[in-house]
């Protein structure tokens, strides 16, 4: 998994900071909410040229790395 994270950069030049795929402004919430949607990876990458089967299972890392948290506790406003 630690090969597929390499492709996450995060530079506060690029997409104001947020997470991206090897630095080329595709965001990793971007991608994950076109596969939440429904999107196969193989629309994915025919609508996204430039991006490769791995960067699309790297999103998908990162975002399981975000979700091992011990706890979650609600913050109320």
């Amino acid at each position: 998994m630690s090969h597929l994270l390499e492709r996450i950069t995060i530079d506060p030049q690029i997409c104001h900071g947020k997470p991206v795929i090897r630095g080329l402004r595709y965001p990793v919430e971007m991608l994950l909410e076109l596969m939440s949607s429904g999107m196969t990876i193989d629309e994915i990458l025919a609508d996204y040229e430039d991006l490769e089967r791995e960067d699309l299972l790297a999103a998908l890392a990162f975002a399981t790395r975000l979700s091992q948290v011990k706890r979650i506790e609600t913050v109320t406003v």
